[in-house]
C-alpha cells in the first residue's frame, strides 16, 4: 500500500512513498537451511579427492568436477 506527502511547492506531482516489505524469520529459516545444506553437498563433492572420502568408490566425482577443483584452488595432483 503506497501513501502519498504533499507536493514539495504548489503546482508539482505528489511524491509517492514505498513501503518496504519485512521477511519473518521463521519462514526464511527452513530455506537457509536447505540452502546450507545443498551448499554442502555440492563442497563434499568439488572436494572428494580422488574418492577418498567420497561416497561413491573411485574417482568418477573427482574427474566431472576436476576444473572446478581447479578453479577453486582445491589441489589434486
Amino acid at each position: 500500500m503506497s501513501h502519498t506527502h504533499a507536493a514539495p511547492f504548489p503546482g508539482a506531482p505528489a511524491i509517492p512513498t514505498v513501503e518496504i516489505p519485512t521477511v519473518d524469520l521463521r519462514e526464511l529459516a527452513p530455506w537457509a537451511f536447505f540452502v546450507g545444506l545443498l551448499g554442502l553437498l555440492v563442497i563434499f563433492f568439488v572436494s572428494a579427492d580422488q574418492g577418498a572420502v567420497s561416497i561413491p568408490a573411485g574417482t568418477v566425482i573427482h574427474e566431472w568436477v576436476h576444473d572446478g577443483r581447479h578453479l577453486l584452488g582445491y589441489p589434486c595432483h
